[in-house]
């Protein structure tokens, strides 16, 4: 154990029954663990940008942002229907917003 790193023993007693008979069992552990880790160059960037900007150690912003990804719920991509109109060409399904010939002149104008 590293002085000064968090590295505090802590060691915990738990009484085991097998039947009539219990046994003192000792288990010991440290609070923090101490891992060597590779990081792309962008992830440790982002990881010391976070840990800066929220006053926390590099290995408190790591441990905070696997936990966040953890809870990140991610939804089924949404599929889009494509129809063929009578000429057989592919369309797109209606989203509310319509292109006309003149916004097309207009974007081309610009364009050029």
């Amino acid at each position: 154990m590293v002085p000064g790193h968090g590295s505090v023993p802590c060691k915990i007693f738990n009484l085991v029954r097998n039947g009539d008979l219990a046994r003192l069992v000792e288990s010991v552990h440290t609070s923090n663990m101490r891992t060597n880790v590779n990081l792309a160059d962008d992830a440790r960037q982002f990881a010391e940008v976070y840990a800066h900007a929220n006053g926390i150690t590099l290995g408190e912003a790591i441990t905070d942002l696997v936990r966040k990804g953890g809870k990140v719920v991610t939804l089924p991509a949404k599929t889009v229907d494509f129809r063929r109109s009578a000429a057989g060409f592919p369309t797109f399904p209606h989203s509310g917003r319509v292109i006309t010939t003149e916004m097309v002149k207009e974007a081309l104008e610009d364009f050029i």
